[in-house]
């Protein structure tokens, strides 16, 4: 999947989005989870961007369900 920079203000929202909820659920600053999307992986502009379409038309449960599948395949220590 190629990589995407965010590109709009409804991705950049959806972006936080992500991000604050998922450490919301592993119980963890946003900090390391913006870390773990951009540094430790290329989560953000390597999933989260490009299937913005697609995911953002989803629950935030799925969609943090989907995250952290993501992390896992990805090798992100959850």
């Amino acid at each position: 999947m190629p990589d995407k920079r965010i590109k709009n203000f409804r991705e950049l929202e959806f972006a936080v989005f992500c991000i604050e909820n998922v450490a919301v659920k592993l119980g963890v600053d946003a900090e390391w989870v913006y870390q773990a999307f951009t540094e430790k992986s290329n989560i953000l502009n390597g999933y989260i961007v490009p299937e913005y379409e697609v995911l953002h038309t989803q629950s935030r449960e799925y969609i943090v369900k989907d995250l952290l599948d993501v992390m896992k395949e990805r090798g992100v220590e959850v």
